[in-house]
């Protein structure tokens, strides 16, 4: 439900978008080849995990955007399960990093260890160094860990001794965390938060769903999902940077543009229609990465619906997903109940789409 009310001015009805190129026969078949391998993906969900529409979606925008992800939720909604059912759908690399107080940045992307054979160093690279990376409990990590993390995130690569060593292509971080354990955590900062292109928030699930979740687990005679048992047919590394490469080439008309500027612009009190009062819950709005990854996801979700141009659902299918880790509350707000993503539904119902 929104808390503020629509401006007055705002249309009530679209406009006329931005004309369609021409999609060619090249475009329609890299459509379908992306459909596809989508579809094996989701396939392999299926045989993982019940309901969580929304998050498989959001993993598997994520991954074809190129970005990092982030899942936050109370334990037990099978968050490390999601995260793995991705990066194990993918013939890539996989590593697994459970994130403790005591862990340190050489835990993660490695160290140099002195050869007295050979009297000379020699690099060992750490957990880090894969295609796909689980940080489970991110938040159980120290402030020089999560720097380390921060550095491979936003370059791409690490520093072990002071050479520089760059990660696999394509690497992506899924990252998990527990809200409600205070002990022994440490609050990604800021910084942090706004390297992940997402933040998918598991829900409960509705009876249905569990009871279909233990009639799975009844038949699979087992509560944990073995790689090795299920069906191979798994994407190569070649498929998920063809998928990103052909999201890349996705057309975003200017309307499209001067829309994701104008969705974040507004969560920082500007925008074309300025929302009255915002100042009083919002501390922080949203950095320029949001316009960013508004696009990206955009492009994606475009791709995936079989289309080589974004429209204004594209940008908004996962808005709540781009923003709610990148507005910060005031004291105010909080104490007033008053959550993030009420927030952006507001700003969705104020600016006007093109």
């Amino acid at each position: 439900m929104a808390i503020f009310p629509p401006h007055p001015q705002m249309p009530q009805q679209r406009t006329n978008s931005v004309p369609a190129p021409t999609a060619g026969n090249a475009a329609v078949s890299a459509s379908a080849r992306t459909k596809r391998l989508a579809d094996r993906i989701r396939a392999r969900f299926a045989q993982t995990l019940i309901g969580q529409d929304q998050l498989r979606e959001a993993l598997i925008t994520t991954l074809v955007a190129g970005g990092h992800i982030l899942i936050e939720s109370v334990p037990g909604l099978a968050k490390t399960t999601a995260a793995q059912t991705l990066a194990t759908s993918v013939s890539g690399s996989f590593r697994r990093v459970q994130c403790t107080p005591d862990l340190m940045p050489s835990d993660l992307v490695g160290t140099q260890v002195f050869d007295f054979a050979k009297q000379h160093f020699t690099t060992q690279i750490g957990p880090i160094h894969a295609n796909f990376v689980l940080l489970d409990e991110i938040n159980r990590s120290n402030a020089k860990t999560q720097s380390a993390m921060l550095e491979a995130m936003s370059e791409g690569a690490t520093t072990i001794g002071g050479q520089r060593i760059n990660l696999p292509k394509p690497f992506m971080v899924i990252a998990t965390e527990n809200p409600i354990e205070e002990e022994g955590t440490f609050t990604l900062p800021e910084a942090q938060m706004d390297r992940f292109m997402m933040k998918s928030i598991m829900t409960y699930p509705s009876v249905d769903e569990e009871q279909r979740m233990l009639a799975l687990l009844a038949t699979r005679g087992t509560d944990v999902a073995d790689p090795a048992l299920m069906s191979q047919d798994v994407l190569s590394i070649a498929d998920v940077e063809f998928m990103r490469a052909e999201a890349r080439r996705v057309h975003v008309s200017k309307a499209i543009m001067d829309y994701a500027v104008d969705l974040v612009s507004t969560t920082r009190g500007a925008g074309s229609h300025p929302i009255q009062g915002l100042a009083s819950r919002v501390r922080l709005g949203a950095s320029p990465r949001a316009s960013i990854a508004l696009i990206r996801i955009g492009q994606a979700q475009a791709l995936l619906n079989g289309r080589d141009y974004v429209v204004p659902e594209d940008v908004k299918a996962f808005i709540h997903e781009v923003l709610r880790h990148r507005i910060l509350l005031t004291f105010e707000a909080q104490a007033d109940g008053v959550s993030t993503d009420q927030i952006i539904d507001s700003i969705v119902q104020t600016v006007p789409v093109p």
